[in-house]
C-alpha cells in the first residue's frame, strides 16, 4: 500500500525501494503491478458467501454403508442397498 501511494506520486522505482527497504526486483515489480491497476491486495476481501441451507446441503456419508448410516438403514429398512432406498457405493 505504501509503494502504490509513492507510485501515485510519481516516484520511481528505484527510489520507492530505498525508501521502503526492500529489493529494486520487488519494487520494479510492484511497479509493474501499480501499472496495470492490480490494487486489489488493498483492497477489504470480501467473505464467501454462506452455504446453502436445507437438508440437501448436508454433507453425505462417502457410502450408504458407512457406519453413521448402518444403524439407520438396519433400523429402518432391510439390509441391502435395493432396501435401503439410497445408493450403493
Amino acid at each position: 500500500m505504501q509503494a502504490a501511494e509513492l507510485f501515485e506520486q510519481e516516484v520511481k522505482p528505484p527510489e520507492v525501494a530505498r525508501r521502503l527497504r526492500v529489493s529494486l526486483k520487488s519494487a520494479y515489480q510492484w511497479h509493474q503491478l501499480w501499472r496495470e491497476g492490480a490494487r486489489r491486495s488493498a483492497r477489504p476481501r470480501r467473505k464467501p458467501p454462506p452455504p446453502p441451507a436445507g437438508p440437501s446441503a448436508a454433507p453425505r456419508a462417502s457410502c450408504a454403508n458407512s457406519p453413521s448410516r448402518t444403524p439407520f438403514r438396519t433400523a429402518c429398512a432391510p439390509p441391502g442397498p435395493a432396501g435401503s432406498g439410497v445408493p450403493c457405493c
